[in-house]
């Protein structure tokens, strides 16, 4: 059942579609932020799974290509496998769950530790591309908003957070102005995974395939979440390191081992964990 089987068009998708999706990627490319429409298929796994991801991926990788997927930054999940399984059997590329040797990564709600390069492309599943649907349920009004960059709103939601809790209490999904144009719903990533997104020297792309949206981040562009002067952006941070690896400078799930309900802080990233454990040398966040 493999592409080399005959059973499938490469990756799934029919040449016409890809091509479809790649003309709404450079849209996209070229105004950085902005969410373009295309026309979304549907694919042999539910919606919520990672069906805008997976067609995005579809439409940009190639057999010379080497994929990594990841859920929750973890690269054994039942998403991660089944989707890395499914690349594997419709376009026969290779995979890998190291994340220096992948060209193209799928991603679910992380973007790894590990620092990427120019010569990778970030793709993220997005449930929910609009970043202003929190502030206004109009899609028609929201389409004005982006239009005259009117995001006040959203800023007033922030505000609200500050007023009520004495800190703004968005822990996920934090909205960032893209290019000092678009405001842009950067995925459900963790607010700890926001500065990654700025400068970052790999290609990075969005699909949503409910929502049938589009958008994109080139390299090097700048990518700042929305803040006050006196309430400037921070990030999470643990009283406690990894307790597999030892990492102070990750992302860390808290796992209940027991029936006790004993807690276990380790790494999101199961590679980087991973390789710490092996003692391979560290890389460095530019």
């Amino acid at each position: 059942m493999s592409a080399a089987d005959g059973g499938y068009n490469f990756a799934y998708l029919d040449e016409q579609t890809k091509r479809m999706v790649r003309r709404a990627l450079l849209k996209a490319v070229a105004v950085p932020g902005c969410q373009i429409p295309f026309a979304s298929r549907e694919m042999p796994l539910p919606y919520g799974w990672g069906t805008g991801g997976i067609q995005v991926t579809a439409a940009v990788i190639g057999r010379e290509d080497c994929l990594k997927v990841i859920d929750q930054g973890a690269d054994d999940t039942t998403n991660a496998v089944s989707i890395r399984r499914f690349f594997a059997r419709t376009a026969g590329v290779a995979t890998t769950e190291r994340t220096d040797e992948a060209s193209i990564i799928q991603t679910r709600h992380r973007i790894p530790e590990t620092p990427l390069t120019a010569a990778q492309t970030l793709v993220y599943q997005v449930p929910i591309p609009e970043p202003l649907r929190r502030v206004e349920p109009s899609e028609r009004e929201t389409r004005r908003m982006h239009a005259l960059a009117d995001y006040g709103a959203m800023r007033v939601l922030l505000y609200e957070q500050i007023a009520r809790r004495g800190r703004v209490t968005q822990s996920y999904n934090y909205p960032v102005m893209v290019n000092g144009r678009h405001l842009m719903s950067p995925s459900p990533i963790p607010r700890f995974d926001n500065p990654k997104l700025h400068r970052s020297p790999a290609l990075q792309l969005f699909g949503a395939g409910r929502e049938r949206r589009v958008y994109a981040v080139p390299p090097y562009t700048d990518v700042v979440p929305l803040d006050f002067e006196d309430y400037p952006f921070t990030v999470e941070s643990w009283e406690r390191p990894c307790e597999l690896c030892g990492a102070a400078d990750s992302y860390l799930d808290e796992i209940v081992t027991d029936d006790a309900g004993t807690r276990l802080f380790a790494c999101s990233d199961t590679d980087y964990c991973a390789r710490r454990r092996a003692g391979e040398p560290r890389e460095v966040q530019a």
